[in-house]
């Protein structure tokens, strides 16, 4: 053996060198891409449980209603962050169990897998550097509360943590996208009963289900901040769908159009800047102009006094954005400047987002009278095609195509939010009445029923368990 390796040992140095350099290379990528986490002030408490359905930490909280967790969350970034890792620690490991199961299934090979990683590494290595620095301390808190770290193998805790909560703008970058396949109901003035605006949405995400049997109505009173809701999943704290105390709901769209940027403000850590900072939709527009997007969206938003707007926002570009009239329905394309560019053709062309449009405008145009949010709730739950065309259940042209993660109807003018339990948009609405889960002298403990739409007739039939039969059958996305 020994002879062996002395006739042949440029070969076998040069052969180690080729086995050697992809971990050499990896350990560069790694140290080259880490990011540097800011200090933190942890706060000093601990997980109570009061009662079987109830955890406490200090001034935050969880609790179950329903299939739903009711989450509060008090106090500064920091106070926020922590609390939230330590409050929802079992249902964060889940959700990012299915997540990297989803990934696992879908790259099969264990060293693309690590590839693909890599070059996640490389592209966004600047990610953190467009987030603001409550939201870098608040992320920072977590990662410290998110302990033991099962995954620690794949990223660090506080990286991994920073690409979750751009994880909506990565995921919109990809050509095929599971988010383009929202839809959004605008309604105010006359056609709403009681004033104000309703603004009711489908979070339509085909992923895994896992977002939606565990999905969180948080509650976040941050120091120096204007309270509000967000209809999210257990370890996001930015917003896709919510409310403040001053009745100003937003909520988001996946659109295509210009080129996706690896940095910037994620659009989660944006509408939650909205939210915390904006009394009015005019105030909400504005602040939607000051930061460049990572990715092209659209943004649905009302307020307290009736007013609603879309704000199309597309890297590269300045906002287009218009006033809404009475009754007005969006999808995933867009209108303004951007609808002439290639890939917004692209979506209208084999997405579904133009017979959902067709198909809301024309129940809108059935409305007789005002409607409320019960009404709302009915429009989110259609299934049928345009002229009331029968369609196969879980049709992508249908507005519930039962994949929504959840549906939301916003009542601004009475600060209530509607939220759907599981399965999608089949189960009971409930209502969270802001006045009461935003006030500070709120008692979990002594909490009493709330108001709910019952559960679509649709979940208790056959026909709904065969296609879920089927659909369990199907690719993740």
């Amino acid at each position: 053996m020994t002879g062996f390796f002395q006739r042949h040992w440029r070969k076998v140095a040069a052969l180690a060198a080729l086995l050697g350099a992809p971990v050499v290379m990896h350990s560069a990528i790694v140290r080259l891409t880490r990011f540097d986490p800011p200090g933190v002030r942890l706060p000093e408490a601990k997980v109570e449980r009061p009662s079987d359905d109830l955890r406490t930490f200090g001034r935050s909280y969880v609790r179950r209603h329903g299939k739903l967790l009711e989450v509060r969350l008090m106090g500064t970034p920091e106070e926020i962050g922590y609390s939230h890792a330590q409050l929802l620690y079992e249902e964060m490991v889940k959700n990012e169990g299915e997540l990297l199961g989803v990934f696992s299934r879908q790259v099969k090979n264990p060293l693309f897998r690590w590839l693909l990683l890599d070059v996640a590494r490389v592209r966004y290595r600047d990610l953190d550097q467009g987030m603001s620095a409550d939201r870098l301390r608040e992320i920072r808190a977590g990662s410290l509360g998110f302990q033991p770290d099962p995954y620690r193998n794949v990223f660090d805790t506080y990286q991994r943590f920073v690409y979750l909560n751009a994880l909506y703008d990565i995921s919109l970058s990809f050509e095929h996208s599971p988010l383009i396949g929202c839809t959004t109901f605008a309604l105010h003035g006359r056609a709403v009963r009681g004033g104000g605006a309703l603004l009711a949405r489908n979070f339509d995400m085909g992923v895994n289900d896992v977002f939606d049997d565990k999905k969180a109505v948080f509650f976040v009173s941050e120091t120096g901040r204007i309270p509000f809701a967000s209809v999210a999943w257990p370890g996001l704290v930015g917003v896709v769908s919510g409310m403040n105390a001053e009745g100003v709901a937003v909520v988001v769209h996946g659109a295509r159009a210009g080129e996706p940027r690896a940095s910037g403000e994620p659009v989660v850590h944006t509408l939650r800047r909205v939210l915390s900072t904006a009394r009015n939709a005019a105030q909400a527009v504005e602040l939607l102009r000051t930061q460049e997007p990572m990715v092209s969206h659209i943004v649905i938003l009302a307020d307290a006094e009736g007013k609603t707007a879309s704000v199309e926002r597309v890297p590269g570009r300045a906002p287009y954005m218009h006033w809404l009239s009475e009754r007005a329905v969006i999808t995933n394309h867009f209108e303004g400047g951007a609808s002439d560019d290639p890939k917004d053709q692209r979506v209208r062309d084999v997405t579904s987002t133009v017979p959902r449009r067709r198909r809301g405008i024309q129940l809108l145009g059935r409305l007789k009278q005002p409607i409320t949010a019960v009404d709302a709730i009915l429009l989110l739950r259609d299934r049928r095609g345009i002229n009331d065309l029968q369609l196969p259940l879980g049709d992508r042209e249908a507005i519930d195509a039962l994949i929504a993660t959840h549906g939301v109807v916003f009542d601004t003018a009475r600060r209530v939010l509607w939220v759907s339990e599981s399965p999608h948009l089949l189960g009971r609405f409930v209502a969270f009445d802001l006045k009461k889960f935003l006030s500070a002298d709120h008692d979990p403990s002594s909490a009493s029923p709330l108001e709910s739409v019952p559960e679509d007739p649709l979940v208790g039939t056959k026909e709904y368990r065969d296609w879920r039969d089927r659909a369990s059958q199907a690719p993740a996305f």
